[in-house]
């Protein structure tokens, strides 16, 4: 299986550089209409819900301290090794949120039940490490598409 690496350096390379923040919210939904669509992960890693929004902290550890990311920070991992379905996913989800800026990735996270289903309760702003379940993202995001 592909690993968080690949994809975000697939991304990195076909967008170019960007903020730490949205790069984490189109791997984040990458992994979700991949789940959508093809009703498989493109990774294992799970995200948290974040006070900003949908976070893999197994990309966070290994970008933590940098704003911005640049095409070569994931240059050790191989994306080649992503399937011909999963490169269209990708493509198709860049294609329709790669414009956006990190702050509106991020209020769009915000809207959507995933990251308010795995927040809870817990109050604006503060840190929260409740997983979103890779259930609850494919069932939400399939959920948008039998409504078009």
């Amino acid at each position: 299986m592909t690993t968080v690496f690949d994809v975000a350096h697939y991304i990195l390379n076909r967008v170019g550089g960007m903020t730490s923040m949205k790069l984490q919210k189109l791997v984040y939904y990458s992994q979700a209409w991949s789940l959508a669509w093809d009703d498989m992960p493109l990774f294992d890693d799970d995200f948290e819900a974040w006070a900003n929004g949908p976070v893999c902290p197994t990309l966070f550890g290994a970008h933590k301290g940098h704003f911005t990311l640049s095409g070569e920070f994931f240059s050790k991992y191989n994306p080649k090794g992503l399937s011909g379905v999963q490169v269209e996913t990708i493509d198709i989800v860049l294609e329709d949120y790669a414009q956006l800026k990190p702050h509106e990735l991020s209020s769009l996270t915000h809207s959507e039940y995933p990251w308010k289903q795995a927040r809870g309760d817990t109050p604006p702003g503060m840190p929260c490490t409740n997983i979103i379940e890779k259930e609850v993202m494919r069932d939400f995001y399939a959920g948008l598409i039998a409504e078009q």
